[in-house]
């Protein structure tokens, strides 16, 4: 992996001090983890339905992919990465906690990690995952401030549904979020969030070994939400700085994502 500058090790110190000391809040839906790459896109369709009358419990779900270049060019576009589709339940069953639980299936691509960056054989790999998430949720005067604990479990398989190097992973991730409504119609807002994962594997190879629990990623985020009051859609731009890896061994990867989301169209 390449070295990245002294400005993004100090964003990675900033993201690990505002997670450990640190949404209800707008939920983008916000890019996965693309692996080693120069740029990443990511482009996603969502349905969010409320479930009860009150307005606490709501299902998401969305499709999603994400393409992404090689480590040595630009083009965000020029590699397909992932597609995704996620079903979540949420229940903010309190003023300050939510919960929510969710199923999701993931197909990537594999590309070598040297030039040319050529498909790996098996290309594909196949994700099952299970993930559930508790928040406490702060907001008033026009911000929202959402600190999460997500739990994962993450199923491999190759395209034939074989196994792959790694059998499963359990995956910790810590993130902290703040909205803020810009103007009193609460129409645009700006969302920002820190991040970190760390995990554990169960490896098929070799010799079905685990490896230690550690520290993998960080992610930050921005984006500039559109709630319009005249249509059930809720338009999402923003951008993800992805720092994979710790001390000499990080790279990182610059996304720029967008998501629409359709509210209730079975009804509130």
């Amino acid at each position: 992996m390449k070295n990245v500058s002294a400005k993004s090790k100090l964003l990675l110190a900033v993201v690990i001090f505002v997670v450990t000391f640190s949404n209800k809040s707008y939920a983008q839906l916000s890019p996965p983890g693309l692996g080693e790459g120069k740029n990443a896109t990511w482009f996603a369709f969502g349905v969010r339905q409320s479930l009860d009358s009150l307005k606490q419990k709501e299902s998401t779900t969305y499709v999603g992919y994400g393409l992404k270049s090689s480590p040595d060019e630009n083009n965000p576009f020029s590699k397909m990465a992932i597609l995704v589709i996620n079903e979540e339940i949420s229940n903010r069953y309190s003023k300050n906690w939510e919960y929510s639980y969710a199923l999701s299936y993931r197909r990537s691509n594999n590309y070598n990690s040297e030039a040319p960056y050529e498909e790996l054989n098996p290309a594909i790999e196949q994700e099952f995952r299970v993930y559930g998430r508790y928040s406490y949720i702060t907001e008033g005067n026009g911000l929202k401030w959402k600190n999460t604990i997500r739990q994962e479990f993450r199923k491999f398989f190759n395209p034939d549904f074989s196994n792959t190097e790694e059998n499963f992973q359990l995956r910790t991730r810590l993130k902290t979020q703040l909205s803020l409504d810009l103007g009193s119609t609460k129409t645009h807002h700006i969302i920002g969030g820190a991040e970190v994962l760390f995990a554990i594997s169960k490896e098929n190879e070799p010799e079905k070994e685990w490896s230690k629990f550690d520290y993998k990623e960080s992610r930050l985020t921005l984006y500039y939400s559109l709630t319009p009051h005249e249509i059930p859609f809720i338009f999402d731009v923003g951008y993800m700085y992805n720092l994979i890896g710790k001390g000499s061994d990080i790279s990182d990867v610059n996304y720029l994502a967008l998501d629409i989301i359709w509210k209730n169209p079975f009804g509130a």
